[in-house]
């Protein structure tokens, strides 16, 4: 294992990370753009399927179940098991030909994605030092902004050519083929299981569950961190889930169009990923989250006045999730490092906030949107913002405390 650890590089750790979550981020941010045809090809309404994907955003909830089980053995089983997982749910989905089919996939697909992401972000934590935590999360978060360049404009065009269910076939070979791939890469160390003196008895399930949830160092600024985030995130899938309905409603775009405008989104996605990568080492990670924050408060306050033609409305759902992206990738970096004893606990924490604002906003992004109009949507969206910005403020504090190379990473400063 030692040799086989020496041989894991800066960019070999990343380039494998990237191609596994482009994949998982394609299943993931398929639903925005295109909500409004799969669920015509299922026979649901927009509400309706929003509301089944806010079931997928739900079983974040159990997350922290599976950072557990990574502190136990290992993230990188934890994150093959996900992906393969995953690749399941995408099969039974492309097949589905009732709505408890459609739930049933949905579920599964969330459990897999709340394990996977937070599980690789602690993964690749474990083996870069905080100095160079923002710039790996960082370049990992390219696929998110791939997913919109390159990802969803093919989807698009394959789902014009072949139909809505062609893309889930080949998303479940690929999260197969990916959950492999990582098992050629070195796991890395984990904490044995504790032994028990003779006579031990095991906590009852209420102390058992609560010791899952339970951080013990930084406490307070940990959990701000992770609620910043999940106010955050409630407020970017808010618009982002109903975007798709919103422009091909207001302005008729179709399927290939709806792709055009996730190119457009994905580099907007793709330039906070590297300003991340390349700035929040260096200015630090908590004012990157401010900044972010910030940012995209002005946007969603912004967002009503500009919806008047096509060019200024992509404009400010593209510039409001260009901050939310600066955001959240600084948000993974600010947070790996709170509870470093605990990471696996407090990355999956994190997820599990996020999956229960995703959650959340898939009930009241489309509800809002058709009932309200994009103005309410908006306005909420933004004092989400505000509280997440007064809350990192003046709870949130900056852990810089530093930690040795777990793997010979040092080509990461050539890469």
């Amino acid at each position: 294992m030692k040799k086989k650890s020496a041989d894991l590089s800066f960019r070999r750790l990343i380039a494998t990370s990237m191609a596994a979550k482009f994949v998982v981020d394609i299943g993931s941010q398929i639903f925005n753009p295109f909500l409004p045809l799969i669920a015509a090809g299922l026979g649901l309404g927009v509400v309706e399927l929003g509301r089944i994907v806010g079931l997928r955003s739900a079983m974040g909830i159990l997350s922290p179940i599976s950072g557990a089980l990574s502190d136990r053995f290992g993230f990188r089983l934890i994150i093959r098991v996900s992906l393969l997982l995953m690749a399941a749910a995408c099969l039974l989905f492309a097949a589905s030909t009732s709505l408890w089919i459609t739930i049933s996939a949905i579920v599964l697909l969330g459990m897999g994605t709340s394990a996977f992401v937070p599980n690789l972000q602690a993964y690749i934590s474990s083996l870069l030092p905080y100095k160079l935590r923002a710039r790996g999360l960082g370049m990992i978060e390219y696929s998110w902004a791939l997913t919109g360049i390159a990802g969803l404009s093919l989807i698009g065009l394959l789902i014009a050519a072949k139909g809505w269910r062609a893309p889930f076939y080949l998303l479940a070979a690929a999260m197969a083929l990916m959950s492999f791939v990582f098992g050629a890469l070195p796991g890395e160390k984990h904490s044995k299981p504790q032994h028990h003196p003779e006579g031990y008895s095991h906590p009852t399930w209420g102390p058992a569950l609560l010791s899952i949830v339970k951080l013990h160092e930084n406490r307070r600024s940990a959990y701000a961190t992770i609620l910043a985030g999940m106010l955050s995130y409630f407020a970017s899938m808010q618009v982002m889930i109903t975007h798709g309905a919103w422009l091909a409603g207001r302005y008729g775009m179709d399927a290939a169009t709806l792709g055009l405008v996730a190119f457009v989104l994905g580099c907007f996605d793709l330039a906070a990923s590297v300003a991340v990568s390349v700035f929040t080492d260096r200015i630090g990670k908590k004012r990157s989250v401010v900044i972010g924050i910030a940012g995209s408060l002005v946007a969603y306050m912004a967002m009503p006045f500009l919806d008047s033609a096509i060019i200024p409305a992509v404009t400010i759902i593209a510039v409001a999730r260009m901050f939310f992206e600066f955001n959240i990738v600084a948000h993974f970096s600010l947070l790996s490092e709170q509870a470093p004893k605990q990471r696996g606990r407090a990355m999956t924490l994190g997820a599990a906030a996020l999956g229960l604002a995703g959650s959340l906003a898939g009930f009241t992004g489309p509800w809002l949107y058709v009932n309200r109009g994009v103005s309410t949507l908006a306005w909420t969206s933004a004092l989400a913002v505000l509280i997440a910005l007064g809350v990192t403020a003046f709870f949130v504090r900056e852990n810089s405390g530093e930690l040795p190379f777990r793997a010979d990473l040092n080509h990461a400063n050539k890469a």
